[in-house]
């Protein structure tokens, strides 16, 4: 007979087939969880109550994994292809028949949660993993239900999760042993292979992204802070590119830090925590994340400790790049405490650009906002997935986030239009990544600089400016920024060799035009005219 720890829904395993189980650990707190833990030996306690865990072989995503089901209302409205895989409903109830068959006589931990801080569109989620640790990820990272609400708690969506059950591609109609398989018309998700926690908060993500525009709500991949006068500010950008790092600003109030939605109403958070990158993190320079990692009840994924001392080394990548702190939002003194933000007021696009030629910082214009989201530049860094080697790629990455996009990208670039428009928002084009030469060559730009062209932006100091407008790209790019060398600001001026630069802005450019052309019939012609022209 199953055991239940804990507070169990009324809507049971039952309803998703899973019986014959050993012990089900239900919604169980954070030091509850933190024992499984450390008894189960899934992972350690660093000094000051953080848990240090290993993520095995798998350290990033799996995007060549992921799959969407076929059939259904969804159908029709999937943007099928390298992003969106099919597989037929016969594969996947195969699969789920094999998982469900599988968690027969083991412990189970399921963790019921909410994803979308807005009570209009929240998504009622249940998380089922084998390991204790993957239950308290999804505690820190899903809005909490409230205690009293537990037992009546009904997923909309439930998450199967199990890193130690492998797919046989041969067999499953996998393209490995690792799988992440969303089911929109069963409200489903399976993960298996892996034990990388991100593949649970970015297939819930991933739902959200299908869901919300449906509801004429914009969802981004995008962190968000408030300031003093409740002016609302959105950073879009891929893993790496600084969207946690430029949030998490002592002078601003914190609302998210990866995933938000834009509604009528306002700005909303989807996550209840963060994920933040740890590797090289520095008290001085990001000082809330920082704080967060020595919180009892943290997750510190593959960072090296001490196993004497505990001590935490972040500057320690023997594992992998991609260290990882995953924390409660709660833990972090200074963040927003109500459901849905004001509408924004200033969006940045950031892009980590190895070529070393795109600004630090550009103004743009309706136009070219709609054309470099569309086309979400940026660079892959090593780490954030598989098969990456030790250097960036550049890379094209529709709306800042194509890996979560299951609906086509103009759909979200249309509603990010219509809102910059109707709120008159102003967006900026950031350069997070290398100046003065391309990777190897250049460095990375200072973050000191960065917030300081991010700070000026938000308070207006950039409009008193003169600015140029650059012959390449277009852009309009202010000639000085307090607190930055003005040579900084014009990366031409930062490379010793011009002629390297010229070739390089040729070769970026080049690369922008035969990426837009997958865009040139969704768009308009001054859309398309918005790119740079060599």
């Amino acid at each position: 007979m199953t055991n239940m720890i804990g507070t169990p829904s009324k809507h049971t395993l039952d309803n998703h087939g899973l019986t014959n189980l050993n012990s089900v650990y239900w919604s169980l707190s954070t030091p509850m969880l933190i024992e499984n833990i450390v008894q189960r030996r899934e992972g350690m306690m660093a000094r000051l109550g953080a848990v240090v865990v290993r993520t095995g072989h798998h350290t990033g995503r799996s995007p060549n994994d992921k799959f969407i089901v076929q059939g259904g209302e969804s159908e029709e409205k999937i943007w099928w292809g390298d992003v969106n895989k099919p597989m037929t409903e016969r594969c996947f109830e195969r699969l789920y028949d094999r998982m469900r068959a599988y968690f027969q006589g083991r412990d189970v931990f399921v963790q019921d949660a909410v994803a979308a801080s807005h009570p209009k569109y929240e998504l009622p989620i249940r998380v089922i993993t084998e390991y204790a640790w993957h239950s308290l990820f999804s505690r820190n990272m899903f809005l909490s239900v409230a205690d009293g609400a537990i037992s009546n708690h009904v997923p909309e969506y439930t998450i199967l999760h199990s890193p130690r059950f492998h797919a046989l591609p041969e067999v499953d109609c996998t393209n490995s042993e690792v799988f992440i398989i969303i089911n929109f018309n069963r409200k489903i998700i399976l993960i298996g292979g892996s034990s990388y926690a991100g593949e649970i908060k970015k297939a819930v993500f991933t739902v959200l992204n299908y869901l919300l525009p449906q509801q004429n709500v914009l969802s981004m991949h995008c962190s968000a802070n408030q300031g003093t006068e409740s002016d609302v500010a959105l950073f879009f950008g891929l893993s790496g590119t600084g969207k946690t790092t430029l949030s998490s600003d002592v002078e601003r109030v914190l609302i998210g830090d990866d995933e938000h939605g834009w509604g009528d109403d306002g700005v909303f958070n989807f996550e209840g925590g963060s994920y933040a990158k740890t590797i090289r993190l520095r008290s001085k320079l990001e000082p809330i994340i920082w704080n967060a990692t020595y919180h009892f009840g943290t997750i510190l994924e593959n960072v090296a400790l001490d196993t004497r001392s505990r001590e935490v080394d972040f500057d320690d990548g023997s594992l992998t790049e991609n260290t990882r702190a995953a924390y409660s939002l709660q833990v972090v003194e200074n963040t927003f405490n109500q459901p849905i933000a004001r509408h924004a007021k200033n969006v940045f696009f950031l892009t980590a650009d190895a070529f070393g030629v795109i600004p630090p910082i550009a103004r743009l214009t309706p136009e070219q906002a709609q054309y470099y989201f569309l086309s979400g530049y940026t660079s892959k860094l090593a780490g954030t997935e598989r098969g990456l080697g030790a250097e960036p790629e550049a890379t094209f990455s529709a709306c800042f986030g194509a890996p979560f996009l299951p609906l086509r990208p103009r759909i979200y670039a249309d509603l990010l239009a219509d809102r910059i428009k109707k709120h008159d928002a102003k967006v900026w084009l950031i350069n997070t990544g290398w100046t003065g030469g391309p990777y190897g060559v250049g460095e990375r730009i200072r973050l000191d600089y960065t917030r300081a062209m991010v700070r000026a932006a938000i308070s207006s100091e950039l409009e008193q400016v003169q600015t140029r407008i650059d012959p390449i790209f277009s852009l309009s790019i202010p000639e000085n920024c307090p607190g930055v060398p003005d040579e900084v600001l014009d990366p031409r001026q930062t490379w010793s060799n011009k002629t390297a630069y010229d070739q390089q802005v040729s070769k970026l450019v080049s690369s922008f035009e035969k990426n837009f052309e997958q865009f040139k019939d969704d768009v308009s012609e001054g859309v398309i005219k918005a790119g740079p022209r060599a």
